[in-house]
C-alpha cells in the first residue's frame, strides 16, 4: 500500500478535444503552484491517465513546462475514458491521486469534462471512505484529504460555454478559418467560383458567424438561427446571383456543421453545393476545414488569456476551501471572473436544448446581445445592393477619413461604415489622405461596391497622414466641408485624429462649418488612446510580434543566446507587456516602470545563472521608449560584454512590420462593431439636430461613447497614453512566472 508524498498537491489535466492555448494554461498552473511552494502533478492523457496511474501522473518542475507556449494541442495529452464514467474507474482514479497527495484539481476541458469533474468531487468523500475500508489508503491519508477541490478552465474552439467571453482555443480557430477564407477568396475570384466552407460548431454558430463577419462571406448558416424562408435555397441563390451581376467575381457560403432548417433538418455543405450548382449553373467547390481549425500554434490572445486563466485557477484553489462550490475561471471584459461551474454547464446546455426544441429565438437570446448584434450587422454587409432610401428621408452626408499611422483594421471599419450608412439611405463621402484631403478638397462620394474586398486588407486604402490642422488649414477645411455639404465626420485613427477633432471643436465659433457631429474610432497598434481598453490594430501587431518571437526561439537552438526584442508602442507599454505575457519572456522593459542600471545588473546575474545551468535561450522584450539612455543597442552591448563568452546576445528590432499585414479576426470584428455604432451616433445626432463630438471605444466589454471634452483629463499628454491602463495590473503575473529562477 502506497501513501501520500505531497500533502495538498495540485493535479492538472486536459480533457476532451484539444484546443490551442492549453499548453499556456498548463505552464501557468505549474509555475504558479511552484512559486507558492505547492507540489503539482501533470496528469497525462486526461481522465484515462488518472485511472491508469503510474507514470501518467508526473511530478512537475519549473523547467518541465519550458518552451511549450507556442505549441498547439496539449503536451500532456487528452483521451476519452469510458472507465471514468463508472464508479469503479473513479475509485481507481481517487486512489492514484491520494497516493500522490493530490486533493485539488485544475481541469481544462469542455462541459463534459467539467461535469465529470464535478461528479468526481461529489463522490470523493465516499470514494475515500471506500478506499480506507479496503486498506488501499491509511486512515491518516483519508483524514488529510476529506474533500476534493476543483476548478475548471474551458478548452473549446467552439466558444460555446456560458460564463466566459472566450474559451481557450476559439480565437486561434477563428484565425485558421479567416486565413482559409482569405486564401480561398483569391483562387475563387480567379475562376469566378462559389465556395462552400464548412466549419466546426455542432450547437454553436460562433465560429461560422464571426468568420463570416471577419472573412467577408456572402451567406452563412448557423445552428441557432436557421433561415427564415421555407424556400431558403431560392433566397440564397437570388442573393448570390445578384452579387455576380453587381460585379463580384466569387461567392462564399459558410456552413456550421450543426446547421439546420426551421424544421430541424440538417443543412449540410453537400446539400448547399447541390443547391448552388442546380440554381446558379456554375462550378461550386466544398472545403471542409475540419481539424485544421484545432491545430497549429495558438494565437497571441489564446496565449495570454490562457496564461491568466491558469494563474488565476491556482490562486483560487489556494485561497478557497475544498468545501467551496467549484468554479469556472473565465474572462469577461478582459477581467478574470469566477462563476459556479454547474450553473455555467447548465446554461451552456440550455442552448443545445433550445435548438433541439426548435426554439431558435430562445437559442439566440441565450447567446447574448453581442452575438445578435453581429448577426444583424452581417445581414446588412452581405447584401448585394443596399435598400433604397425612404421617401422624404433626410440623407445625411458625412465624411470618412483615416488619419495617423496606417493600422490593420482601418479598411474593415471603412467598409462597415460605408455599407451600413448607404443601407440606411445616407451618403458617406471618402476623404483621401487624412486631413491633407480635407485641406485640399480630396473628397468623393462612396458607392456600395467601392469598398468590396476591403474588409480583409491591411493598411488604409483611403490613405492617411499624421497632419493635425493648424493655421490656415482651418479655413481650407471649412471650405471643403461647405463645398461638399459634409454634415458629420468619422475619424478613424490614432492620437492625431483625436487631437484634430479637439482643434475643430475649439474653433466652432470662428468656423460655423465645424459645428457638426464628429466621432473618433480608435485605431492604433500602440493601444494608447483614451476611452477604449483595446484599439483596432493592437491585436494584429501583437500576433505579428508573437509569430516573429517564435521564429527567434527556433534560431536559439544552435547556440546559447540572449535576445533583446524591441517592440513599438511609443511611451505605451501595451505591446511590450502583452507580448511578454504571450511569449513567456523573462523580462519586459516598459517606460511606465522605468529602467535603471541596478535592474540591468540583476537581469544579467539572472541570465548568467540560467546559462550556467544549461539554459539555451533568454528572451527580453523592450518597449521602444522604455528609456532614452538604456537603448536596445546599449543593453545588448552591456550583456555581451559582461557575459564572459557564456552566451551570445542578439537584438531584434521589429519595426514597421508590426503595423503591416492583414488584420486579425479580432481586429476585423471589433472594427465592424465600432463602425456600426459610429454610424448610429452620426445619424442620431443628425436626427436630433445636435452636433456632439465624441470618441467611441470598448470599456468593460461594452461599446461606450466618451465626450471629446473629457480627453485631456483621461490622457497623459506628455507621453500620449491614457492615465489609466488596465493591462498594467497584469505585471505581477509576468513577474511571478519568472520569479523562482531568481531565487
Amino acid at each position: 500500500m502506497m501513501d501520500q508524498t505531497n500533502e495538498g498537491a495540485i493535479g492538472v489535466l486536459t480533457s476532451g478535444g484539444d484546443a490551442p492555448g492549453m499548453n499556456a494554461a498548463l505552464r501557468a498552473v505549474v509555475r504558479t503552484a511552484l512559486s507558492h511552494g505547492v507540489g503539482v502533478f501533470a496528469i497525462y492523457e486526461g481522465y484515462q491517465g488518472m485511472v491508469d496511474g503510474g507514470e501518467r501522473l508526473r511530478d512537475m518542475a519549473w523547467d518541465s513546462v519550458g518552451g511549450i507556449m507556442q505549441q498547439g494541442g496539449t503536451v500532456i495529452g487528452t483521451a476519452r475514458c469510458a472507465a471514468f464514467r463508472e464508479r469503479p474507474g473513479r475509485l481507481q482514479a481517487a486512489r492514484h491521486l491520494l497516493e500522490r497527495g493530490i486533493d485539488r484539481l485544475v481541469v481544462i476541458g469542455g462541459d463534459g469534462s467539467l461535469t465529470g469533474a464535478n461528479l468526481f468531487r461529489q463522490e470523493w468523500p465516499s470514494l475515500v471512505a471506500e478506499l480506507a475500508a479496503q486498506g488501499a489508503i491509511t486512515a491518516e491519508t483519508a483524514a488529510l484529504h476529506p474533500q476534493l477541490a476543483i476548478v475548471g478552465l474551458v478548452g473549446s474552439i467552439d466558444n460555446d460555454f456560458h460564463g466566459t467571453d472566450m474559451t481557450i482555443g476559439a480565437d486561434t480557430a477563428l484565425h485558421r478559418i479567416t486565413t482559409a477564407l482569405d486564401q480561398i477568396g483569391s483562387t475563387a475570384a480567379s475562376h469566378q467560383r462559389t465556395f462552400v466552407i464548412e466549419v466546426m460548431g455542432r450547437h454553436c454558430g460562433y465560429l461560422a458567424l464571426m468568420a463570416a463577419l471577419a472573412g467577408t462571406a456572402h451567406w452563412v448558416f448557423l445552428p441557432e438561427n436557421p433561415p427564415d424562408a421555407d424556400d431558403w435555397e431560392a433566397a440564397m441563390c437570388d442573393v448570390l446571383a445578384a452579387g455576380r451581376t453587381a460585379g463580384r467575381r466569387h461567392s462564399t457560403v459558410i456552413v456550421a456543421e450543426g446547421a439546420r432548417d426551421r424544421n430541424g433538418n440538417p443543412i449540410t455543405s453537400e446539400r448547399v453545393r447541390q443547391v448552388l450548382e442546380s440554381h446558379l449553373k456554375e462550378d461550386v467547390r466544398i472545403s471542409i476545414l475540419g481539424h485544421i481549425q484545432r491545430g497549429g500554434a495558438p494565437s497571441a490572445f489564446d496565449r495570454w488569456m490562457s496564461t491568466l486563466l491558469g494563474h488565476a485557477a491556482v490562486e483560487h484553489l489556494l485561497a478557497s476551501t475544498p468545501a467551496d462550490e467549484p468554479q469556472v475561471i473565465g474572462l469577461r471584459y478582459n477581467r478574470i471572473t469566477h462563476l459556479p461551474l454547474m450553473e455555467c454547464v447548465e446554461q451552456t446546455r440550455a442552448v443545445a436544448t433550445a435548438i433541439t426544441a426548435h426554439d431558435y429565438e430562445r437559442a439566440m437570446e441565450l447567446r447574448g446581445g453581442s452575438f445578435k448584434e453581429a448577426y444583424r450587422t452581417l445581414q446588412t454587409l452581405i447584401q448585394t445592393v443596399p435598400k433604397a432610401p425612404k421617401p422624404g428621408q433626410r440623407r445625411l452626408r458625412f465624411g470618412v477619413l483615416t488619419t495617423g499611422g496606417p493600422t490593420p483594421g482601418m479598411n474593415t471599419a471603412v467598409r462597415a461604415a460605408v455599407r451600413l450608412a448607404i443601407d440606411r439611405g445616407h451618403i458617406p463621402l471618402a476623404v483621401s489622405n487624412g486631413f491633407d484631403g480635407l485641406v485640399t478638397g480630396q473628397v468623393r462620394e462612396f458607392g456600395w461596391m467601392d469598398v468590396h474586398g476591403w474588409g480583409s486588407v491591411g493598411g488604409s486604402n483611403l490613405g492617411t497622414s499624421r497632419r493635425v490642422p493648424a493655421g490656415s488649414d482651418f479655413a481650407a477645411i471649412a471650405e471643403t466641408l461647405e463645398t461638399h455639404r459634409i454634415e458629420g465626420l468619422l475619424l478613424i485613427g490614432g492620437w492625431s485624429a483625436y487631437a484634430a477633432a479637439m482643434e475643430l471643436q475649439s474653433r466652432r465659433r470662428e468656423f460655423p462649418a465645424f459645428d457638426i457631429p464628429v466621432i473618433c474610432l480608435p485605431a492604433s497598434i500602440s493601444n494608447n488612446l483614451p476611452g477604449s481598453e483595446l484599439c483596432i490594430g493592437a491585436d494584429t501587431a501583437l500576433n505579428t510580434i508573437v509569430e516573429v518571437v517564435d521564429k527567434i526561439k527556433n534560431s536559439a537552438v544552435a547556440a546559447r543566446r540572449c535576445f533583446v526584442v524591441e517592440v513599438m508602442g511609443g511611451y505605451c507599454g501595451y505591446l511590450g507587456l502583452m507580448s511578454g505575457l504571450a511569449t513567456g519572456a523573462e523580462r519586459v522593459y516598459l517606460h511606465e516602470e522605468g529602467v535603471n542600471l541596478r535592474a540591468l545588473q540583476d537581469d544579467l546575474n539572472h541570465m548568467t545563472a540560467g546559462f550556467e545551468t544549461g539554459r539555451r535561450l533568454s528572451l527580453l522584450i523592450r518597449n521602444e521608449r522604455a528609456n532614452p539612455l538604456y537603448s536596445t543597442a546599449f543593453m545588448c552591448a552591456l550583456f555581451e560584454q559582461e557575459s564572459q563568452n557564456l552566451f551570445e546576445v542578439r537584438q531584434a528590432i521589429l519595426g514597421h512590420m508590426q503595423q503591416g499585414g492583414d488584420p486579425s479576426p479580432f481586429d476585423r470584428i471589433q472594427a465592424t462593431r465600432l463602425a456600426a455604432r459610429c454610424v448610429d451616433f452620426l445619424t442620431e445626432e443628425a436626427d436630433q439636430g445636435t452636433a456632439s463630438s465624441a470618441l467611441i471605444g470598448i470599456l468593460g466589454g461594452r461599446i461606450k461613447l466618451t465626450e471629446l471634452a473629457d480627453v485631456p483629463e483621461l490622457m497623459d499628454l506628455d507621453h500620449i497614453r491614457p492615465r489609466q491602463q488596465w493591462w498594467l495590473d497584469l505585471r505581477p503575473v509576468v513577474q511571478l512566472l519568472a520569479q523562482p529562477a531568481r531565487t
